[in-house]
C-alpha cells in the first residue's frame, strides 16, 4: 500500500486558520463505517448520536508552550521541546540545525534560559541540558509559545486557550489532541446526563504529528514513540462498557492509539503506562474501539491512514471529497467527523 493511495486535493481556503467563535460551533460529518453513508450535522448533535451506556475516551494531555525563540551566537534560532528525558535533559528540534551543533549554547529570554547541545540524535533531534532561572514550568509559561501547526499562518489572540482542550490536565504534548477541541464543559455535562460515560487516558503528542510519511511503501514508515497511560479506573470503566454492550468511542486518533496499544486479544483494556509507536493503517484489526471522533487530516498523513483503517480507504476518501464539496473546514481548527 502506497502513501499516494491516501492523497486528495484540498483547496487552501478550506484549511482553518482560526477556531470557530464557540468550541462546539463546528460542523460534524457522521460516516457509517459499514455502509459509507454520510450525514451532515452540527457538533452539538453528538449528544443525540450517542446512546446511554456508551463511553467516550478523551486524551487529557495538555499542550506545553514548547516553541522558544532565541539565538545561537549572532544567529536567530527556534527550538521546539520534544520530550523530557529521564536524566533531566530534553530532546528538542532546533532550526537552523547548523546553529545547534554539539557544544553550542542556545540562549532564550536574554539568558534566563539556556540550552547546551550535548549530542545529536536521530531524526534531526538534539539532546540538550537546560539551565534556567527559578522553576522551569512557570518560566516556560512566560517565555514559550504555543507550537501551532505549520499550516496555521494566522496567529490568534486566543490561541493559548483554544489550542487546548477544556479537560487538559497532564502537561506534555507539543500538539493538541484536536478532536477534543470541540467540547465544552456544558456539552460534556449533557453527555454525562444522558448516561454516556467519559473515560480519560493520556498520550503526550510528540513531533511525529508534524512529520510526513517519506516512504512510498507505508509499511516502511516508522512512528515516533510517545508516552501513554491508562489508569486502572479508566480500564475498568471501558471494560465494563464493553461487557454491558455499550460502544467505546475514541475522541481523536491519540485516544485510539492509546487504547489499541493497551488491549489484549480478548478486547480487554490493560491499565499501565509506557511508550507506544503503534502505526494503524488499513488491514489493522481493531480490538478496543467501536468508533472514532476525529478532525479532517492532511493528505498522505499517518492520521488519514488510521481513519481509513476503521472506515475503509475508499469510503474515507469519498467522505473527504464530499467534505471539500460542502466546504467543511480542515485540520486542527477545522470541523469533525464521527465514525461508527
Amino acid at each position: 500500500m502506497n502513501k499516494q493511495d491516501f492523497y486528495y486535493d484540498l483547496p487552501k481556503h478550506l484549511i482553518a486558520q482560526q477556531p470557530t467563535a464557540e468550541r462546539d460551533g463546528s460542523r460534524l460529518m457522521r460516516l457509517c463505517r459499514n455502509t459509507g453513508v454520510i450525514e451532515h450535522k452540527q457538533f452539538k448533535d453528538i449528544v443525540s448520536l450517542l446512546n446511554p451506556g456508551d463511553c467516550i475516551v478523551i486524551n487529557d494531555s495538555k499542550v506545553i508552550p514548547a516553541r522558544l525563540l532565541g539565538h545561537s551566537g549572532d544567529a536567530q534560532v527556534e527550538m521546539l521541546l520534544h520530550e523530557r528525558l529521564a536524566d533531566g535533559r530534553w530532546s528538542v528540534l532546533a532550526k537552523p540545525g547548523r546553529k545547534a551543533r554539539e557544544g553550542d549554547v542556545l540562549v532564550f529570554a536574554n539568558g534566563r534560559l539556556k540550552a547546551r547541545v550535548d549530542e545529536l540524535a536521530e531524526d534531526g533531534l538534539r539532546i540538550v541540558t537546560l539551565e534556567h532561572e527559578g522553576d522551569f514550568e512557570p518560566l516556560l509559561e512566560e517565555i514559550g509559545e504555543m507550537p501551532l501547526p505549520h499550516y496555521i499562518h494566522e496567529k490568534n489572540d486566543n490561541d493559548n486557550e483554544r489550542y487546548q482542550t477544556v479537560y487538559a490536565t497532564n502537561s506534555g504534548s507539543v500538539a493538541a489532541p484536536t478532536a477534543g477541541l470541540h467540547f465544552t464543559e456544558e456539552l460534556l455535562a449533557k453527555l454525562e446526563a444522558k448516561g454516556i460515560n467519559i473515560a480519560r487516558v493520556t498520550l503526550h503528542v510528540g513531533i511525529g504529528t508534524f512529520r510526513p510519511v517519506k516512504e512510498d511503501d507505508i509499511t516502511q514508515h516508522h512512528m515516533h514513540s510517545e508516552y501513554c497511560r491508562i489508569e486502572p479506573q479508566t480500564a475498568d470503566l471501558i471494560n465494563k462498557t464493553k461487557a454491558t454492550g455499550g460502544r467505546v468511542i475514541a475522541i481523536g486518533t491519540t485516544s485510539c492509539r492509546t487504547l489499541e496499544s493497551r488491549v489484549d486479544d480478548t478486547g480487554k483494556i490493560i491499565a499501565g503506562a509506557g511508550k507506544t509507536d503503534i502505526f494503524i493503517f488499513p488491514g489493522f484489526k481493531f480490538k478496543a474501539i467501536d468508533g472514532l471522533l476525529t478532525n479532517f487530516h492532511l493528505p498522505e498523513s499517518t492520521l488519514i491512514m488510521l481513519v481509513s483503517a476503521i472506515a475503509g480507504r475508499e469510503a474515507v476518501l469519498a467522505a473527504y471529497e464530499e467534505a471539500v464539496k460542502q466546504e467543511y473546514r480542515f485540520f486542527s481548527y477545522g470541523d469533525a467527523m464521527l465514525i461508527y
